[in-house]
C-alpha cells in the first residue's frame, strides 16, 4: 500500500492543532460556565457557536478549494484560526461572553476549512485502497492534539491558584502555533492539488447528486447524529465527573486527558483492524460498545462511572475518520462535494449539547447522556448497512473486472 508520506505528515501536523482547538471547547465550556455564571443550556452556546459554522461554510469552502487548491485552502484555514484565537484576548479583558462566542465561531471557520480540505486530501495522498488508513492516520494525530490539551489548558486557565480563570491564555498559545505552522507550510513543498470538478456548488445541487451514492447520502445524515453525540459526550465530560463522581477541576482534566489517550491508543488499534475488518463492521462493533458505556454511565452510580467515560473515549476513536471515509468512498470526482456535504452535517455538533444541557438542567447531567446514546444506536445501523454494502460490492467485482 503506497502513501505519499511527506505531504501526509504535514497534514498530520495540521491535525494536531485542529485536535487541540476542538478539544478546547470541552475545557472552555465548564470554565466559561463558572466565569460568567451560566446555566448548562447557556454554556452549551460554546458548542453551538463552534458547530453552527458547518451549516453555512462547507459548500463555499469547497468552491474556494476548487478554485485555489488545497495548499491555499490550508494556509487560509490556519490564518483564520490564528485570528479567532487572538480575539480571546479582548474577550477576556472586557469580560464579554458574546465576544468569546464570536471568537469561537471564527476559529470554527478555520477548522471547517481544514476538514473540507485536509480530510479528502489525506484520502488522495496514495493508493485508493489505503484511503481509510490515511484518514485514520491524520485523525490519530488529531487525537494526539486532543490528548495534550486538557491538562495543559486547565493548568493555563486555573494556574494562578487564586480562583482567576484566565481562559484566553490557551488560545494565545494556539494562535502562535497556527501562525508559525502556516509560515512553515507556505515555504514547504505542500501539494497544490485542485479538485477536477468546479461547477454545481450549491446545496440543493450537491444533495440531488448525492442520491446517486446511498452511502454518502445516509453517511451525511449519520454524521449529523455522530457529531451531536461527540460534542455532547466531551462537552459535558468535566461536568459529569464533578457532579456524579465529585472530582475537583484538576482531576477532571486528568481524566479528560485519559479519555483522549484511550481514544489515541484505540485509533492505532483501529488502523491495524482496518487491514482485516471492513470500516462499516468496525463502526458497528465499536458503536455497540458506545451504547453499552452510555447506558452504564447514565443509569448506574458507582466508582466505575469515570471508567465508563474512558470506555467511551476508546470506542469513539475510529468513528469520525471511518464515517467520513465511508461517506466519500467510491464517489470519484464527487469527492470534494461529498466532503462538503458531510462537513455540513457536522453542524449536528450544535444540536446535541443544547438538548443535553436542557435535560441536565432539569434531571441532572448523568441522565442527560441518553441523548448521545440514542445517536449511536443509529450509527450502529449505518455501520451494518455499510458492511453489507461492501460485502455485496466484493461479490459483484469479480464478475465485472472492468
Amino acid at each position: 500500500m503506497k502513501h505519499q508520506w511527506k505531504p501526509l505528515l504535514l497534514v498530520c501536523y495540521i491535525f494536531i492543532f485542529t485536535g487541540s482547538i476542538i478539544c478546547m471547547n470541552d475545557v472552555l465550556l465548564p470554565s466559561l460556565k463558572d466565569f460568567f455564571h451560566l446555566s448548562y443550556v447557556q454554556a452549551s452556546f460554546v458548542q453551538q457557536s463552534f458547530y453552527l459554522v458547518y451549516l453555512i461554510f462547507p459548500i463555499p469552502i469547497a468552491y474556494y478549494i476548487s478554485r485555489f487548491g488545497y495548499k491555499i485552502g490550508v494556509l487560509t484555514a490556519l490564518g483564520i484560526c490564528t485570528t479567532g484565537s487572538l480575539l480571546f484576548i479582548p474577550a477576556y479583558y472586557t469580560a464579554s461572553y458574546p465576544l468569546a462566542l464570536i471568537a469561537i465561531f471564527i476559529i470554527s471557520i478555520g477548522v471547517t476549512l481544514v476538514n473540507v480540505a485536509a480530510n479528502p486530501l489525506a484520502a488522495l495522498l496514495g493508493d485508493p485502497s489505503g484511503s481509510h488508513v490515511r484518514v485514520n492516520i491524520v485523525q490519530l494525530f488529531s487525537r494526539i492534539g486532543y490528548s495534550l490539551t486538557p491538562i495543559v489548558a486547565t493548568r493555563l486557565i486555573y494556574g494562578n491558584g487564586d480562583g482567576t480563570l484566565t481562559f484566553h491564555i490557551p488560545y494565545m498559545v494556539l494562535g502562535a502555533g497556527t501562525l508559525f505552522l502556516a509560515i512553515f507550510i507556505f515555504y514547504s513543498s505542500f501539494p497544490s492539488l485542485k479538485p477536477e470538478v468546479e461547477k454545481g456548488f450549491s446545496f440543493m445541487a450537491i444533495l440531488r447528486e448525492s442520491r446517486k451514492y446511498p452511502q454518502l447520502f445516509w453517511g451525511a445524515i449519520i454524521m449529523f447524529f455522530y457529531m451531536a453525540a461527540e460534542s455532547s459526550t466531551a462537552g459535558f465530560f468535566i461536568s459529569y465527573l464533578k457532579e456524579v463522581s465529585g472530582f475537583p477541576a484538576d482531576l477532571t482534566a486528568r481524566y479528560l486527558t485519559y479519555y483522549y489517550i484511550a481514544s489515541t491508543i484505540m485509533s492505532l488499534a483501529g488502523i491495524y483492524l482496518l487491514q482485516v475488518v471492513s470500516a462499516g463492521r468496525l463502526v458497528a462493533l465499536f458503536g455497540l460498545g458506545m451504547v453499552l458505556m452510555y447506558l452504564l454511565a447514565a443509569f448506574t452510580t458507582s466508582a466505575w462511572n469515570a471508567w465508563y467515560l474512558l470506555g467511551l473515549g476508546a470506542f469513539i476513536s475510529v468513528m469520525f475518520p471511518c464515517l467520513f471515509s465511508l461517506g466519500i468512498e467510491g464517489v470519484g470526482n464527487f469527492t470534494e462535494k461529498g466532503s462538503a456535504l458531510i462537513s455540513m452535517a457536522i453542524v449536528g455538533g450544535a444540536a446535541g449539547p443544547p438538548l443535553q444541557g436542557w435535560i441536565a438542567d432539569m434531571e441532572g447531567v448523568q441522565i442527560s447522556y441518553v441523548v448521545p446514546c440514542f445517536c449511536f444506536v443509529l450509527i450502529v445501523v449505518y455501520g451494518i448497512f455499510c458492511d453489507r454494502r461492501s460485502a455485496a460490492v466484493k461479490r459483484i467485482l469479480p464478475l465485472n473486472p472492468q
